[in-house]
């Protein structure tokens, strides 16, 4: 899914908040929701650009750690079917 805002435009939006901007004139203004600012308050909240591009990074590491480790999984328990003789 191809995200409308990058990490970069979403923390800039949070600066203009914390700098006084009204959130609704924000939302209007950008064309976003209420419900999409808080959202990314909630996971930006604080971050400078360089943080949000390290915790995308994780982000994808961890993804691809989390489809190895059930790979790996699968080929345990395949083999442990096979080792008992059971296939």
């Amino acid at each position: 899914m191809k995200k409308r805002y990058t990490e970069e435009q979403i923390i800039g939006f949070l600066k203009q908040a914390a700098a006084g901007t009204p959130v609704k004139e924000l939302c209007r203004k950008h064309g976003f929701s209420d419900a999409s600012f808080y959202l990314w308050r909630r996971k930006f909240g604080g971050m400078d650009v360089p943080d949000a591009k390290r915790l995308k990074a994780l982000e994808v590491e961890n993804a691809r750690l989390k489809k190895l480790l059930a790979e790996s999984m699968l080929d345990n328990e395949a083999l442990r079917i096979v080792a008992r003789g059971k296939y």
